[in-house]
């Protein structure tokens, strides 16, 4: 169940980036909450979080709907 989330964020981060082959998403899940920590190539860093933070809000918005669902939170760290 928990590994949904996981593997979305993976799907959304790969098709922003130039390279997808270095994507990772790290795990953390807790009682209620689920940290996802992304990281991606540092040049695909831009990419990720979108002018103004858009694209990164947008998969957070995404992201969390999608805990909603799973009845759990979600919190989405990009990592450098």
């Amino acid at each position: 169940m928990t590994g949904e989330l996981k593997e979305l964020v993976t799907v959304m981060a790969r098709a922003l980036v130039d390279k997808p082959e270095l994507v990772e998403v790290f795990e953390t899940a807790g009682e209620q909450t689920t940290v996802l920590e992304l990281k991606v190539a540092k040049e695909d860093l831009g990419k990720v979080i979108g002018k103004q933070g858009k694209t990164a809000r947008a998969m957070r918005t995404i992201l969390s709907a999608s805990a909603t669902k799973l009845r759990k939170r979600s919190i989405l760290e990009i990592v450098d």
